[in-house]
Parts: C-alpha cells; sequence; structure tokens
C-alpha cells in the first residue's frame, strides 16, 4: 500500500510538473493567447486599411475628382486661368 501511495504522489507531481512548466503548460499557453490577441489587432488593422485604399481604388477608377482632389493636394497643381495663392506664416522670433 506504501508503495501504491509513492507511486501515484510521484504520478501526481509529475502531472503538476507540466501543467505548470512543461511543454503545453498554463503559462505556455497564456502566451499563446497573447500573441494570438496582438495578431488578430494587427489582422483587423490591415482590413481596415485594405478598406479604405479600396475605397479610394474605386474612387480613383470613377471619376476625375478624386483624381484633380489628389493633384491638387499632394503635387500643387492648379487649372488653367486660376490664381494660387499661398500664405505664409512669419517666423518667430528668437527670443519669443
Amino acid at each position: 500500500m506504501r508503495w501504491l501511495l509513492i507511486l501515484l504522489t510521484v504520478i501526481f507531481l509529475f502531472l503538476q510538473f507540466n501543467l505548470w512548466v512543461g511543454k503545453g503548460s498554463l503559462a505556455e499557453v497564456s502566451n499563446i493567447k497573447r500573441s494570438n490577441e496582438s495578431l488578430e489587432a494587427e489582422v483587423e488593422r490591415k482590413r481596415d486599411l485594405n478598406r479604405h485604399l479600396g475605397a479610394e481604388v474605386i474612387d480613383l477608377k470613377s471619376g476625375h475628382e478624386a483624381v484633380e482632389e489628389r493633384a491638387r493636394n499632394e503635387l500643387g497643381m492648379i487649372r488653367d486661368g486660376e490664381t494660387f495663392y499661398q500664405i505664409v506664416e512669419p517666423e518667430p522670433k528668437k527670443g519669443d
């Protein structure tokens, strides 16, 4: 009976060791869950970016307004007959 108790205790301790430290332990599962959550958040950000870029592609393909807006904002282009005014803020003095 004593040997059986010792054997069961050893088996119990071995199983506890595997549960807390070994492969597939609670700590490892927790780390994998955290990693999975961060990857899911990154995937969602990428999906949002893809939706935004897809909408932008549709805008660029569907009409000239989006192309004109880009040309004006990013390239500083203007139409024929328009006058371009640039307002420059004065730089603050060194003592201010």
